[in-house]
């Protein structure tokens, strides 16, 4: 494990942020999840550039510029040394008053972390999860944009401890007016009559980076895919379903709310783009 920390790296046990950090009170802030396969960063332009565009979008003056930034990441990927690696970038808004303004943050805390991460058992990439309709609702984008990515979370906590408490692995959130947003740190797709369908980012889902390049590749594979306003019931009704994320990679769905998908298993569909998928990063 390698943290980074405001320009320098320090000892995990003794990486620390102040407890006036905005990031800690008011979850001021945003973050990128980011890949590293086989010693090579995947995608990491786009991350930096995502993350670039969320903090302008919440008005954070990072302290360096994106080429910067993606020289810090580089370095620290290659202090680290482990060819297999997840690293969390955070720029929180930096100490500052007890209350809201973000003016009394005089500089952000960037940290970086690089580490290891499996959000699902391996045996579950060959059988598919189990997800299910959680009660809590994504926040609409005329609240607050899908595509910031920001530090607040909380919703999706919440739904994903509402999966725990049912036995499911992952929660299905929907928009307030019942279409699919998203899962909880992922993108959903279905696969249906032989074209790929996912929901637009713009009413209430990550405009996801793996959620892109998967479709990238359904095109090259010549599958046909777009976005569409999806219900749980299309779900229900779908060939396959999968979910896409930078930690998730490509995971098939076995059942929604009980019911199997499919045949209950991972399609050919699913599988095809899961190979794909592996093959381009560790090459890429």
């Amino acid at each position: 494990m390698t943290v980074w920390m405001n320009g320098r790296f320090v000892d995990k046990d003794k990486a620390a942020v102040s407890v006036f950090d905005h990031g800690l009170l008011y979850g001021d802030g945003v973050f990128e999840g980011i890949r590293v396969y086989e010693g090579r960063i995947f995608k990491l332009r786009q991350h930096i550039k995502r993350l670039y565009e969320s903090a302008e979008a919440i008005m954070l003056a990072l302290p360096m510029s994106a080429e910067g930034m993606e020289h810090v990441v580089s370095d620290a990927v290659a202090h680290d040394g482990a060819k297999e690696s997840y690293i969390r970038l955070v720029a929180t808004r930096g100490p500052g008053s007890l209350g809201l303004d973000p003016s009394s943050c005089p500089a952000p805390t960037v940290i970086l972390i690089v580490d290891k991460v499996q959000l699902y058992p391996e045996e579950l990439y060959e059988s598919g999860i189990d997800i299910m309709t959680s009660s809590v609702r994504r926040i609409p984008p005329e609240c607050l944009d899908p595509r910031i990515k920001s530090l607040n979370y909380l919703t999706n906590v919440l739904a994903r401890a509402e999966a725990a408490r049912a036995g499911s692995h992952e929660a299905l959130m929907l928009t307030t007016d019942g279409h699919v947003a998203e899962c909880t740190a992922d993108n959903v797709f279905v696969v249906k009559d032989r074209g790929l369908l996912t929901p637009d980012p713009a009413i209430g889902a990550l405009d996801g980076i793996t959620m892109r390049t998967v479709m990238e590749l359904a095109d090259s594979l010549g599958i046909k895919a777009g976005f569409a306003q999806l219900t749980p019931l299309d779900l229900y009704r779908a060939d396959e379903c999968f979910l896409t994320g930078t930690g998730a990679e490509v995971v098939p769905v076995a059942s929604v709310d009980g019911q199997k998908v499919g045949g209950g298993v991972p399609g050919a569909t699913t599988k095809a783009l899961a190979s794909a998928y592996r093959e381009l990063v560790t090459s890429e």
